[in-house]
């Protein structure tokens, strides 16, 4: 399709932001996994998060320059946790995955010098944000180029959906 109008640029970029969101849900933009930290805070063990993480892959207390692995564990888990005012060394964690998302951690803190260093896999930059470059590395050029014409048949041309789409996830 050509771009006639500004509401064709606006449908395309809607169209990638819409993939974007795919991407994340399937876990593809490992490019964008950041390493990030929290100053903890003696007997607090919820934490909120930027609004653009999507998940949390792993976390560790660092204590006098000493990092300490802490487990994962699941909703269940962290609700069935008997007395949640427990203090000590963090052990485990919790990503109550909300809109804004919350970290949970069990034991709360003893004291406020740690420091906890997560790796959060973040949401990649609304199309409509870029100016020059958008947020994919270059060997995923064609499956967006692909991912893009799927999204606009969807609108635009529903007779090529079903070849599109095989030509996106073949790329994919």
């Amino acid at each position: 399709l050509e771009a006639r109008t500004g509401y064709d640029l606006k449908t395309a970029k809607r169209s990638l932001n819409l993939m974007f969101a795919d991407w994340a849900n399937r876990g593809l933009n490992q490019w964008t996994i950041k390493q990030r930290t929290i100053n903890l805070t003696a007997s607090d063990g919820e934490y909120t998060l930027d609004a653009d993480v999507i998940d949390v892959l792993s976390v560790v207390v660092r204590r006098d320059s000493t990092d300490f692995s802490i487990d994962r564990i699941s909703r269940d888990e962290y609700i069935s946790i008997p007395t949640k005012t427990t203090t000590g060394r963090p052990t485990q964690f919790f990503v109550d995955r909300q809109i804004t998302p919350n970290l949970k951690i069990w034991p709360l803190p003893e004291n406020s010098t740690d420091i906890l260093v997560y790796d959060a896999l973040t949401r990649i930059d609304d199309a409509d944000t870029q100016t020059n470059t958008i947020d994919v590395p270059f060997r995923f050029y064609p499956c967006l180029s692909a991912g893009l014409a799927y999204y606009i048949s969807l609108k635009r041309a529903p007779e090529r959906v079903q070849i599109l789409k095989a030509v996106y996830e073949e790329e994919m």
